[in-house]
């Protein structure tokens, strides 16, 4: 093109020899419009066009099987359009070892909505260059079954890109008109709980915690769920076990402990949050098999039982959510539920500092199976104990020892119902508690002393040495004798 544009000015200029000055520049002028002319026509044809994501996959004949699933997912128009993604494209060996691990003959075996969700675990929303990525969850455009959690992936950088510890990438930054594209040699199948447990080293002490205790627990934690799982990292095993080997860890009560760790259903960290504070049950057993509860308070983070706190939250996986924690939940006593609940802080101050004679605090943490265990604590709150004039140290502790039943763990479902449930308290009175209770109250409590308009607001926080009912008013012994 270039040398025919040099040929048409030669013969311009011949042309414009005999003419005046005014033809010369006419002509001139002409051949400079058809130079610009041909050559704004060859920049039209050799004008670079940018690709989206879908052309360059289509483009490139390693992701022809990854073309075709995202044909039969419909999913081509969405990676064809202005929004922006980052897409982790495995490659046709990829595929093809994807498909024999899940025992199927070809990718028109693939149930269509499972090749939907597992190819929308291989993109996120937004653009991420290799150099972007980091250590640590990010979130896919897949979601948990029947909600809108986008699943999460771990990205392990220490050695080029990991993600989910099983698909690298090969061909980084593949830049496309509407995001990139990273070429992985794995296909990242839809992660379970057990699958970021095992890929993320700080879960190392707990996978091998999980593998070593009674009742294939890596096993349950892969199934169905779903569960909120609350992880402690290794740091807080290692502060658990004080130097103890986990071998010398009984397994029961070792499985016991983690199971401590998991909670039916899915537990966001908004709901945690929603709620403020509470109780929930967790997967662990205590007297009569009751499931332990487990208290949570959002007022500074997300604390449970008061002595863990979330790191991490909101790990999604297909069977559930896991959220990090710094320290290991062990078993709870009555004593840690009253520590932990600042609605009976003054009845905590009442067995510690009003009452230093007696160690209310170690018989209350007695572990099961010990005389006088297992407890059903009837628990003042904070207004019950600020309506009386707190009596002196030794009438005091009377009236403490009044709310404690010895070696029973009477829960809301061993009353009768309706009728009264009688039994004796440590300080020697009976508690007689009525059902149905009156007004408000779940149930009715009368003390030694014949008060009966003592309401049971709330029952069944389980301990792993009984049991807590909390009531509204401070229960009274006969102190006449």
């Amino acid at each position: 093109m270039f040398n025919y544009f040099i040929f048409l000015l030669n013969k311009t200029i011949n042309i414009m020899k005999p003419l005046n000055a005014f033809k010369k520049l006419s002509f001139l002028f002409i051949a400079l419009l058809v130079i610009v002319s041909c050559s704004n026509d060859d920049d039209n044809v050799t004008e670079f066009v940018p690709e989206t994501i879908a052309e360059l996959a289509q483009a490139t004949p390693s992701l022809s099987n990854l073309v075709a699933a995202l044909q039969r997912a419909n999913l081509v128009t969405t990676l064809n359009g202005t929004q922006k993604f980052t897409v982790f494209a495995p490659t046709n060996n990829a595929f093809t070892a994807f498909l024999a691990a899940n025992n199927f003959a070809s990718l028109e075996d693939v149930p269509v909505d499972v090749l939907t969700q597992v190819l929308l675990n291989h993109v996120i929303v937004g653009e991420f260059a290799s150099t972007d990525l980091s250590t640590g969850y990010i979130s896919t455009s897949a979601t948990q079954a029947g909600t809108n959690l986008n699943l999460s992936m771990f990205v392990d950088t220490a050695s080029g890109v990991t993600l989910n510890g099983v698909s690298n990438v090969d061909t980084p930054n593949i830049n496309a008109t509407n995001g990139i594209i990273h070429i992985v040699d794995a296909v990242i199948g839809l992660p379970t709980v057990v699958t970021h447990a095992l890929v993320n080293s700080g879960f190392s002490s707990l996978v091998a915690a999980l593998s070593a205790a009674d009742g294939g627990l890596v096993d349950v934690l892969g199934g169905s769920g779903p569960f909120t799982v609350l992880a402690p990292d290794n740091n807080a095993f290692t502060d658990f076990l004080d130097g103890t080997p986990l071998a010398n860890v009984p397994t029961d009560a070792l499985a016991n402990i983690l199971l401590n760790h998991v909670i039916s259903g899915v537990v966001t960290s908004t709901n945690l949050t929603d709620d403020g504070s509470g109780y929930t049950n967790t997967l662990a057993t205590g007297p009569g098999m009751n499931n332990l509860s487990l208290y949570f308070n959002t007022s500074d983070g997300v604390k449970f039982n008061g002595v863990s706190s979330v790191a991490t939250p909101d790990v999604v996986c297909t069977n559930g959510i896991i959220h990090a924690i710094d320290a290991v939940i062990g078993i709870p006593t009555v004593v840690t539920f009253a520590t932990a609940d600042p609605t009976f802080s003054t009845l905590v101050s009442a067995l510690t500092t009003l009452t230093p004679t007696t160690d209310f605090v170690a018989t209350l943490s007695t572990a099961n199976g010990t005389d006088p265990t297992p407890f059903t604590v009837f628990a003042p709150t904070n207004d019950a104990f600020a309506a009386i004039t707190v009596p002196e140290e030794s009438t005091l502790t009377q009236v403490l020892l009044h709310h404690v039943i010895g070696g029973m763990n009477v829960t809301s479902g061993d009353l009768n119902n309706p009728g009264d449930t009688m039994a004796p308290s440590l300080e020697g009175d009976n508690l007689t508690i009525t059902l149905p209770g009156t007004g408000n109250n779940i149930a009715d409590l009368t003390d030694g002393s014949g008060n009966s308009d003592i309401g049971i607001i709330a029952v069944d926080v389980q301990a792993g040495n009984g049991v807590i009912h909390v009531i509204n008013k401070v229960a009274i012994p006969d102190l006449t004798n």
